[in-house]
């Protein structure tokens, strides 16, 4: 059903909560009541309403007097939880002047928040009805489902998986079709970027279109050709493109300046900035582009097979795309263009980027007030892991103790185990059934009996860690794989003082996350992703303190929460809160870089659209009701990652080699710090709403960025052996190897100390496979032979002392002797390591691929001297059907630096391993080797050396099952000495 805001706001200044929901949100009738005792005061709440289990409830204070405070609104909350898991709590004053609704909800793919809305009757409330109509939409997005349906919501990721096939396949053909229609650009990869260009504009365009954000037409390309091919004829075979598309890119969408005379061509249409639109480069460079009426005409034909929505709802028809398909099959495009890029999984980019972007907002919180970190006798931020473990132990790991996966709701208390299990526990002779397969009640899928009782005392082992109060650092919740995204969400929410909020929102505003390799973009999203709530919750509770403090009778101080009114006022000027959020996230705090310009220009549309689709048209707007996009062209970057200098020290370096006679290095430190000055004006211009000069500001910051950047590469030129005046070879090696000077380009975040976060899946390819195009220098990794290990130094040079660096790379960077540079590189600048070991058999990480064995690993930069810690898992082996528990079940066990052998990172599974594993080696006086003979023996152990995932390996010669015979030959064999 379609938002009223009329109706809602007459019902809301009515206090009329039933019918609200009722006739206005679509809810069901439900009457309930609910008594809670707080303190020596008990509140009473009635049941208004009720969708899919959601229960809507009202809490009236007595009359004349106010709305409980926040403290009480919450512990009444966390009562209320325990009757009606997802709630929505509206309390109202005596008098029926205010209201604040509590809303706690449980979202897929986020953790369970509890966010408070303010309503005024003195107010217009147009936020707050925008935030209703957020509530009524997602309810309604989920009215064909129960609360939590599990299978649902694997349909809708199966749905996805075979539109972006189907999509796909065609996409490659029509993509390679589009190519050929294009002449006027001589160079094979210009022409290649900009069919790409081209595509990603219009793929925009019919998003936007279908939203009627254009002219209020649906159709609006297709109608547009039309009257271009009945007005100029059929015989102007390019007229469309020049006459028409080109307009609307650059003079429309584009620019903010109209005439008369465009406003007939194009009709009303917003103007939409972003960069996307603007000349591009190729079009600088070949002003004779051609593309004839029939290029048009296809593709149109094709995307028109499909229905475009720009929202992020769950697809329901195999002929429906949105951004998430997209993003797929940009992922899938870009990957297959760039051999040694993979797609990587969304379980993979949410680990990796809640495992980095988290610690570091909590240490940097912690530098700001430590208070709440380290209290002595007084309260802290991990009472909430003593007080209610259970809320930060996953649930996969509570399956039948605490938990019940299947109705996904707690048990009121742990199933028992069978008689004939539980005595094996304390007697080994007795676990005679412990490998047969569990009952689904008690074990997750594939789970025999003695994996669900390791999981029950893992479970055991770590709430009482939690309850004891042992857990105080935010590491720990990474090597005791907790929920930290839960726990990040729960302190912000429920701080208690405004300095833990001002720290938190400081580190969250400031925080730079950073892929050096990001293709089309899948770590940067999963770290929006992460961001976004935490942004919110701040908001929330900052507009709460305010709230609060204007219904306090108590006196205070004229400018008390100043800085928090004035970033809710910078909010709230905003038309959409949710788009402002995103767009300062994307701005301030996500940065790219690809080799790729195809792969920049995909990264950097997929970041618009996710903003586009917050908004509807406003007609009675001037722009429609969408702000313009934010120009993200310094953010997410083209260039060669591994080829440029990184530091001030690199370049410092390089110019006192060469005689700095002419003091360059201070000039260029200089350049620097000024080109860094005009790109602050211009991001704060974006987000303040000052777009009047942004096309100048851009073009200073584009031409100062290019000056230095050529100082730089003759420099580095020279190191490459070339020859000053040789502008045929400098070119050649300009173009060959893409020189990409982090310094300059991020010159604030370099001089500042580096990035914050580095994340993502450097290219798995040797560095031989690419010697011909490009060469690298001064790389201790190099003799590692592989580009993911060079990305990884580059990397731990970006990144900030006490900064996170967390990559997916393949196995051998944990134990093969080639990669030894590469774990000392890591050993050497690293703090704190944590890495998990994944094999591919049966199932695997990356889909599609063989011998893809993979390992991810985590890590803190070394602030100061204190040791490496390094945490390893066992060798993660799962069945395919048990994919989406992976990461939830993975558990680390620290290693001592006595079990470091030539400094490989051994893949222990738990105490007992490690135990066993130092037992094995404190033999020093026997060695394995005193136990071998050199002659032939009767005692041999036979093994088999082709073997890939398992060692075959037998006690004397074996029987082969397809000949039925016996090996003849001992030439893989170990013989054993007799004496032994």
């Amino acid at each position: 059903m379609d938002f009223n805001a009329d109706g809602a706001r007459k019902l809301l200044e009515q206090f009329e909560f039933g019918k609200l929901f009722i006739e206005e949100l679509g809810w069901d009738r439900h009457n309930a009541d609910l008594s809670i005792a707080i303190s020596d005061v008990t509140f009473a709440l009635k049941a208004v309403a009720e969708k899919r289990g959601m229960v809507a409830w009202v809490c009236q204070a007595p009359a004349g007097q106010q709305i409980p405070d926040r403290a009480r609104r919450k512990k009444i909350e966390m009562q209320v939880a325990k009757t009606t898991l997802e709630h929505l709590i509206i309390f109202i004053d005596g008098k029926c002047a205010d209201q604040i609704w509590c809303w706690a909800r449980r979202e897929a793919g986020k953790p369970a928040s509890v966010s408070e809305h303010f309503w005024y009757a003195s107010s217009g409330n147009r936020g707050f009805l925008q935030k209703l109509e957020a509530i009524a939409f997602s309810l309604a997005e989920e009215n064909t489902l129960t609360l939590v349906d599990v299978t649902a919501r694997a349909r809708a990721a199966f749905d996805v998986e075979r539109v972006t096939k189907r999509f796909y396949d065609q996409f490659t053909k029509e993509h390679t079709a589009f190519l050929g229609f294009i002449s006027g650009i001589t160079e094979v990869a210009d022409k290649e970027w900009y069919a790409s260009l081209m595509l990603n504009r219009l793929m925009f365009i019919y998003f936007m279109q279908r939203k009627r954000f254009l002219d209020n037409k649906p159709n609006y390309l297709a109608d547009k050709l039309a009257a271009c091919k009945a007005q100029l004829g059929k015989d102007k075979f390019y007229s469309f493109y020049r006459t028409f598309l080109l307009r609307l890119f650059h003079e429309g969408l584009g620019d903010k300046v109209r005439n008369p005379e465009l406003d007939k061509l194009l009709g009303r249409i917003p103007y939409l900035n972003g960069g996307l639109f603007e000349k591009h480069p190729i079009e600088e460079r070949c002003p004779d582009i051609r593309i004839p009426d029939e290029a048009f005409t296809r593709i149109f034909a094709y995307f028109d097979r499909y229905q475009w929505h720009l929202d992020e709802r769950p697809l329901r028809k195999d002929d429906e795309i949105n951004p998430d398909v997209l993003g797929y099959i940009f992922e899938k495009y870009i990957n297959q263009k760039q051999m040694g890029a993979y797609y990587t999984k969304e379980d993979i980019t949410e680990y990796i980027s809640k495992n980095t972007v988290i610690p570091f907002l909590f240490d940097a919180a912690k530098a700001e007030c430590k208070v709440a970190f380290e209290n002595p006798g007084g309260p802290t931020i991990w009472d909430h892991l003593r007080d209610d473990p259970d809320r930060y132990i996953y649930k996969q790991l509570r399956q039948g103790v605490t938990w019940d996966l299947h109705a996904d709701k707690p048990l009121t208390e742990p199933l028992t185990l069978p008689p004939e299990i539980a005595a094996g526990i304390e007697d080994v002779s007795a676990r005679t059934q412990w490998n047969q397969k569990a009952p689904s009640d008690f074990g997750l899928s594939t789970e025999i009996w003695r994996e669900v009782v390791a999981r029950r005392t893992r479970y055991a082992e770590i709430r009482a860690k939690l309850a004891t109060g042992e857990v105080r650092e935010i590491n720990d919740l990474i090597t005791l794989n907790l929920d930290i995204r839960q726990f990040a969400q729960d302190v912000i929410e429920r701080c208690e003082g405004p300095d833990l909020l001002r720290a938190f929102w400081k580190a969250i505003e400031g925080v730079t996350v950073l892929d050096p390799t990001c293709g089309s973009g899948a770590f940067l999203f999963a770290a929006l992703n992460i961001l976004e709530p935490l942004y919110e919750t701040c908001l929330d509770r900052m507009e709460a303190f305010v709230a609060d403090l204007e219904r306090s009778a108590e006196g205070h101080a004229p400018n008390k929460f100043e800085d928090f009114k004035a970033t809710l006022a910078k909010v709230s000027a905003h038309p959409n809160a949710r788009y402002f959020t995103l767009k300062s996230i994307i701005l301030n705090n996500l940065f790219g870089v690809d080799i790729m310009e195809e792969a920049v220009e995909i990264c950097k549309l997929r970041l618009f659209l996710k903003l586009a689709a917050q908004v509807d048209p406003d007609q009675g707007h001037e722009n429609l009701g969408i702000e313009p996009l934010p120009d993200i062209d310094f953010n997410i970057r083209a260039g060669n990652t591994l080829i440029g200098y990184a530091t001030f020290a690199q370049v410092k370096k390089a110019l006192t080699s060469k005689l700095d006679l002419d003091n360059q290095t201070e000039q260029i430190l200089t350049d620097a710090a000024d080109l860094d000055q005009n790109l602050r004006i211009f991001r704060e211009r974006q987000t303040s709403g000052d777009i009047s000069v942004l096309t100048a500001d851009k073009q200073r910051v584009r031409n100062d960025l290019s000056n230095l950047a050529l100082k730089l590469n003759h420099h580095l030129a020279r190191d490459y052996g070339l020859k000053s005046g040789d502008t045929v070879g400098f070119a050649e090696w300009l173009h060959s190897h893409q020189p990409f000077h982090w310094f300059i380009e991020f010159y604030g975040i370099m001089s500042g100390g580096g990035f914050d976060v580095i994340i993502g899946n450097p290219p798995w390819k040797e560095y031989a496979a690419v010697k011909k195009t490009y060469t690298l220098r001064s790389y201790t990794t190099e003799t590692s032979g592989n580009l993911y290990a060079m990305c990884t130094e580059r990397s731990l040079a970006l990144l900030s002392p006490g900064g996170f660096l967390s990559f997916i790379v393949q196995l051998p960077i944990v134990s093969s002797s080639r990669m030894d540079s590469a774990r000392k590189c890591l050993a050497q600048n690293a703090s704190y390591i944590a890495a998990i070991t994944c094999d591919d058999r049966p199932g695997k990480l990356f889909d599609g691929l063989q011998h893809c064995r993979s390992t991810i690993f985590l890590t803190q930069h070394r602030k100061n001297d204190e040791p490496t810690r390094i945490w390893a898992s066992g060798y993660r082996r799962w069945a395919t059907e048990v994919r989406d528990i992976l990461f939830a079940t993975t558990t680390f066990t620290e290693i001592d630096n006595e079990n470091l052998r030539q400094q490989q990172f051994p893949k222990i599974a738990s105490p007992l391993h490690a135990s066993s594993f130092e037992k094995v080696f404190s033999q020093a006086t026997r060695p394995l080797k005193m136990a071998l003979s050199r002659s032939t023996t009767r005692s041999f152990v036979f093994y088999q050396e082709s073997a890939q995932y398992w060692v075959k390996a037998t006690e004397g010669l074996p029987f082969y099952a397809k000949t039925t015979k016996r090996a003849h030959r001992h030439m893989d064999a170990t013989f054993i000495s007799k004496t032994n």
